[in-house]
């Protein structure tokens, strides 16, 4: 009979693209993952992996195997979460991946209510905006808080269940005595910043390539003064007036000093905040706890007033 744990290691050196990423993952030494994958070919009697330059790739036993072995992992987790749901007891653990931009005015009061509400819950929180899914995906976390941008093509894997939270427009960010484009507070439109000094996240990640088709679809390329995915120097620069910036409303604290926020009157940039899990993770009244928490936080966060103009 194979082995479940063999299972999934192979399904994680896959995913991960070598031995020794998988051993970090996993928390093992490469040599004790090398040790039960040669385990598991000898269960099977056929090369799995096949070195691929530096990496790892899966033989086409490998991947015929894998298709199975995702299937019974993912029959092993439901059957654990249908036991769990029948007993409907709050478990000890749970893992959240969450966005940075979502940690204060969303992350931090759903821990808070977890620990005040299931005391027993300890709550690890991954803050990353990284590869979420494909962490869910290989069960490194339990649940997730993702984005999509609303014209950008969707990319959940249909073994993940996604719940929304919140609609999170883009607002354009600007110093309060600064005289670049709306700094009056008005409704912006995406082509008057056409020749402001922006600053914008890389374009490799997803809110810098959700505005540069924004910025394209309204008639220009932009051409950042400033590249940075931290939110906290954007808006240092938007408030020192060095630059306008274009920033989630959840990433702004109402209380900050020295900055006014303006809807874009065109071209919106909106993206959607969700919680997402694995289909067979539904169930289980860990995770059901997690997302229930999450939902309320993000309830709460539609209420909280934009910084003052």
């Amino acid at each position: 009979m194979l082995d479940i744990r063999r299972l999934h290691m192979l399904r994680t050196v896959a995913a991960r693209g070598s031995i020794t990423a998988a051993a970090q993952s996993l928390a093992l030494s490469a040599g004790a993952v090398s040790q039960q994958l040669a385990a598991l070919r000898h269960d099977v009697g056929v090369d799995l992996l096949r070195p691929d330059g530096r990496t790892v790739a899966l033989t086409e036993a490998g991947r015929v195997l894998l298709e199975h072995a995702d299937r019974i992992l993912a029959a092993m987790e439901e059957a654990e979460c249908a036991v769990a749901a029948v007993k409907g007891t709050i478990g000890a653990t749970a893992t959240l991946a969450a966005l940075p931009s979502t940690v204060a005015r969303i992350v931090a009061p759903a821990l808070t209510a977890l620990g005040t509400d299931h005391p027993q819950l300890a709550v690890t929180c991954l803050v990353t905006d990284q590869a979420q899914l494909r962490e869910l995906t290989l069960g490194t976390v339990d649940v997730v808080l993702g984005q999509h941008y609303h014209h950008m093509p969707e990319t959940t894997p249909k073994s993940i269940a996604v719940s929304p939270l919140l609609d999170d427009p883009l607002l354009v960010v600007t110093a309060t005595d600064g005289a670049v484009s709306g700094s009056d507070g008005r409704p912006v439109g995406l082509r008057e910043l056409a020749t402001d000094h922006l600053v914008v996240p890389p374009p490799t990640t997803d809110c810098g390539q959700a505005i540069l088709q924004a910025c394209q679809q309204a008639g220009f390329t932009p051409t950042p003064r400033y590249v940075t995915a931290d939110i906290a120097a954007q808006l240092t620069l938007a408030r020192s007036g060095l630059a306008t910036a274009l920033v989630p409303r959840t990433a702004i604290d109402p209380a900050t000093p020295g900055i006014r926020a303006a809807p874009i009157g065109d071209n919106p940039i909106q993206r959607f905040l969700f919680a997402a899990t694995r289909r067979t993770e539904t169930t289980n009244p860990t995770t059901a706890a997690v997302i229930a928490a999450l939902r309320t936080a993000a309830r709460q966060e539609r209420t909280t007033h934009l910084p003052p103009t």
